[in-house]
Order: C-alpha cells, then structure tokens, then sequence
C-alpha cells in the first residue's frame, strides 16, 4: 500500500474517536508537531491515544472531507476539514476545525506529523 493510500484509509476510518483503531495506524516512535489556533502541542503515542478517547467521550461520528492530498515517497500532505456529531445532538453534524497536515509514513504506519489546525 503507498503512503498516500495509508493516509487516506486513515482518515476514512473511526481512528480519531476510536483509539482502537488509532492503534492501527501509529508507529510506536510517533511525534506530531501540532500548531493550533490555542498554541503549539507535541504528542507521542500515549497523547494521541488519549486524545482519541477524549474526542469519543464527546462526539458520536466523525467524518473527514480531504479537499488536497498529495504524496512524494514516503511523505503525504493533506487539507481537510472535520466534522463531528455530538453525543447531546447526534442528528447534527457540525465543523470541528479545518486541518493541513504532512505525514511521514514509516514501516507502513503514520511516523512523524506536522500539523496547522484553525477552529471554525
């Protein structure tokens, strides 16, 4: 599978509200660099785990829409927005944030992450 078609099962799949599924796609050595309109984060492994089961104890489904992605060897880059239903208005699906991010894909899993997020 190439890198690009990791990425895009990634973001196709429950993996950021299921950690489960998190655990699929992760290299153990993992870092994201993420800049976010509330600061700068660095998470390994263990923060996004937790990250994904926090985000499943408040939203029902999520969904991604990739408006760009492109890949080079082994790195991806991807717009996209992502939207989520809540567990008090399951009915509803809002915008969560808007994202661009680069991944490096190392022994098929998501390596490293270099990720710009703005709220909606």
């Amino acid at each position: 599978m190439s890198a690009k078609e990791i990425v895009k099962k990634f973001y196709k799949s429950d993996a950021l509200i299921d950690s489960e599924v998190l655990k699929e796609y992760l290299h153990p050595d993992i870092i994201v660099e993420w800049n976010s309109s509330k600061g700068f984060v660095e998470l390994k492994y263990n923060g996004l785990i937790d990250l994904s089961e926090e985000l499943s104890k408040a939203y029902v489904r999520s969904k991604v829409r990739i408006s760009h992605i492109t890949s080079e060897t082994d790195m991806v880059s991807v717009r996209y927005s992502h939207f989520v239903k809540t567990i008090e208005n399951p009915r509803e699906e809002m915008l969560l944030a808007h994202f661009m991010v680069i991944w490096q894909i190392k022994d098929n899993k998501l390596f490293r992450g270099y990720q710009m997020s703005q709220l909606s």
